[in-house]
């Protein structure tokens, strides 16, 4: 069940739809008691939200006509968290999803105070996106239902389109124990356990459809290493095809260095002074792209002739310039 604080927007969200719900079905849909709606319909109002109410068995709830809805309380560093958040949401992902986060970032802003709103709009209005890599699309109700299962220890089955390459029959009904949401780059990965297989995988949302709670609850097991987002990354570096890697010493501590690439390389120190790093991707530009901005001098240990290429190519054309 959800929290108070978080139900209560629901409910707000559900009755902004401004159509009347009987209260059966509203208590449903929030998967409360009725008893426990009439007190999240009494904190609305005391939080100075008219909702009108009708009695009996025909009963149920909507928002008073016409009423206008008071501001949001919040302090100026939580507006601008909430705009930034939203913001970012809309550029990790694409489709429906990106549109649905545009569209919650304009219900946040109108009723935010009048200065609060002025700030998060300048926000909005000078922010420009340029992502290095387009973002796979990814439903909402996909990332709702599989986020879900996943708080809820819930086994969950869906249908899964593996990677081009891939061996044959990979695209069958999966049926696994979910463990956490990573995102990597620009992309989400439910990291889980294949009861089929009998072993750990991650799966990338934007090639799974259909995902379905079972209803049936699990033990979770310790993903191996103990770091989901390390066995995404891992995983990426062993099973990812056509990939360009490289191994580098940077000379620049290794919690700097965790700091900036931490999410898509290995990083493990040398010194107090200097870091490893490993890291694999289809772009070998992507890789020098991230050598520098850890803002130090490097040195490859090993690499692709891709990368060494890559690496020669930015060098000369910043020699020059």
């Amino acid at each position: 069940m959800a929290t108070t604080s978080a139900r209560t927007l629901r409910l707000l969200s559900l009755l902004q739809t401004h159509r009347f719900w009987p209260g059966p079905e509203l208590a449903e849909r929030l998967e409360v008691s009725e008893r426990t709606l009439r007190r999240d319909v009494e904190r609305l109002r005391e939080l100075g939200y008219p909702v009108d109410a009708a009695r009996g068995s025909a009963g149920g709830y909507q928002l008073g006509a016409g009423a206008a809805m008071p501001p949001l309380t919040v302090e100026e560093d939580e507006a601008i968290a909430m705009a930034v958040a939203l913001n970012g949401a809309a550029q990790l992902t694409s489709g429906p999803l990106a549109e649905a986060s545009v569209s919650a970032l304009s219900k946040v802003v109108q009723v935010l105070p009048p200065r609060l709103r002025r700030r998060a709009e300048a926000l909005r209005a000078v922010t420009d996106d340029s992502p290095f890599a387009r973002a796979p699309e990814v439903r909402a109700d996909v990332l709702a239902t599989v986020a879900q299962a996943t708080r809820d220890e819930e086994r969950l089955r869906f249908r899964y389109t593996a990677a081009a390459g891939s061996a044959p029959g990979e695209d069958r009904g999966r049926h696994v124990e979910p463990h956490r949401l990573v995102t990597v780059g620009r992309r989400w990965y439910l990291v889980a356990y294949d009861l089929e297989r009998q072993d750990w995988r991650s799966f990338r949302l934007d090639r799974l459809r259909e995902p379905a709670g079972t209803r049936a609850r699990f033990r979770p097991r310790s993903v191996p290493g103990g770091d989901p987002a390390a066995f995404v990354r891992q995983g990426l570096s062993r099973w990812e095809r056509e990939d360009e890697r490289m191994v580098a010493v940077v000379d620049a501590p290794a919690a700097d260095v965790e700091k900036r690439l931490g999410r898509w390389a290995s990083v493990v120190a040398v010194d107090e002074t200097r870091c490893r790093i490993e890291m694999a991707a289809r772009d070998p530009a992507w890789l020098v792209f991230s050598l520098g901005t850890c803002g130090a001098t490097f040195r490859l240990e090993s690499a692709t002739d891709g990368v060494r290429a890559a690496v020669a190519d930015w060098a000369a054309r910043l020699a020059s310039a």
